[in-house]
């Protein structure tokens, strides 16, 4: 069995930035243990699996270790593949997913994506954790969705983190991420994930879903500006819609196409 796959960076203008995900188009679901393997053959933060059914698409995400609810950029990327390779150019795309139905719409190369909001509440910041961040500036605050939310106020200090990915591995959180106000963005932040095998992501679209409600709040705007990632990083636009959601935007560029060889 032949199957197609894409890689393509999301959150990204043009290729070696953004967050790379890999998309494979089924004919039909195969058993969720080929899927992984293919996941973990790939070694990249996500791969997406889609089925057309009807007039919608039925949408998965696997990391190298697992399936997860949302992903962001890779809902970004399978939407690139079915636009731009092939040839799906209705004017809202619809996903079934494990989080319910999500719709993205593509303008001017801009794809919008339709989340729902996670709202973070106050959480207790659990003992060792700024330790396997390495984190020594203050913290303004510690929130929680399915992610650690730490809240900090110097963007050099979140650029500078180097996390000890086998301490942060021993929390029982999807992932943690750090967030600050930015200077050409209305906020940072960086995601690590050793729990899902992705010890950093650099754009996590899912994680903006809680952050994009802390900042609009914060910040007093319905619009925002973000920009995520360490060594490597992407830029995302956030727009708070009402009704419990946010619509999280951004570009993609395809980096590679090729042939999986099932025996």
């Amino acid at each position: 069995m032949e199957l197609s796959i894409y890689q393509v960076d999301a959150f990204a203008s043009q290729s070696f930035s953004g967050n790379p995900a890999a998309v494979c188009p089924l004919p039909h679901w195969l058993d969720d243990s080929v899927l992984s393997n293919i996941a973990r053959e790939n070694n990249l933060s996500e791969t997406a699996f889609f089925v057309k059914n009807g007039d919608h698409y039925e949408l998965r995400w696997f990391t190298p270790g697992t399936e997860v609810d949302l992903c962001g950029h890779a809902t970004l990327a399978t939407a690139w593949v079915i636009s731009q390779a092939l040839g799906d150019k209705s004017a809202s795309l619809r996903f079934s997913t494990r989080s319910g139905d999500l719709w993205v719409t593509c303008q001017d190369e801009v794809f919008h994506m339709d989340f729902p909001v996670k709202s973070p509440e106050s959480f207790a910041l659990p003992d060792g954790l700024t330790q396997a961040l390495g984190l020594k500036a203050p913290i303004t605050a510690v929130l929680k969705t399915d992610d650690i939310v730490i809240v900090i106020e110097d963007a050099a200090v979140l650029e500078a983190l180097a996390p000890d990915f086998a301490a942060l591995n021993a929390f029982d959180t999807r992932g943690v991420v750090v967030t600050a106000p930015g200077d050409d963005f209305d906020f940072v932040s960086r995601w690590f994930g050793p729990r899902v095998a992705v010890n950093e992501d650099p754009v996590t679209g899912s994680a903006h879903t809680s952050l994009a409600p802390y900042w609009s709040k914060r910040l007093n705007k319905m619009q925002m500006t973000a920009r995520q990632g360490g060594a490597r990083k992407g830029e995302l636009q956030c727009e708070m819609s009402g009704n419990d959601r946010v619509i999280i935007s951004g570009k993609a560029a395809l980096y590679m196409r090729g042939t999986i060889y099932l025996n």
